[in-house]
């Protein structure tokens, strides 16, 4: 995945209040990011568990159960950002963890 600014936009809960943005310098590290935020989410509820471990499917029902996630991916042929929704973080963080996984 090409070195394309990217911005993760969430919101964990209907409150408004809740809305933040991970800012990353390509598509690869903001979905090792959405990856980083589902795993200290598990260590905050499993502190006295030492190795945490957890499946796609696991993951992506964080994504489900989180109230808004979408993504904005600089495009340098337009020179603007494009927005995706859930759908598209959960195929390329399949796509991001198979290419990890060999």
């Amino acid at each position: 995945m090409s070195n394309r600014h990217t911005i993760i936009l969430m919101q964990t809960s209907p409150s408004r209040a809740t809305r933040t943005f991970m800012d990353y310098d390509s598509i690869s590290q903001a979905m090792d990011g959405v990856c980083g935020l589902y795993e200290r989410k598990l260590k905050d509820l499993n502190p006295a568990t030492g190795n945490i471990t957890y499946d796609i499917a696991d993951l992506y029902n964080f994504i489900d159960g989180l109230a808004d996630m979408s993504a904005l991916v600089y495009d340098h042929r337009v020179r603007a950002f494009l927005p995706y929704d859930r759908q598209w973080i959960k195929q390329k963080l399949f796509q991001h963890l198979k290419k990890l996984a060999h």
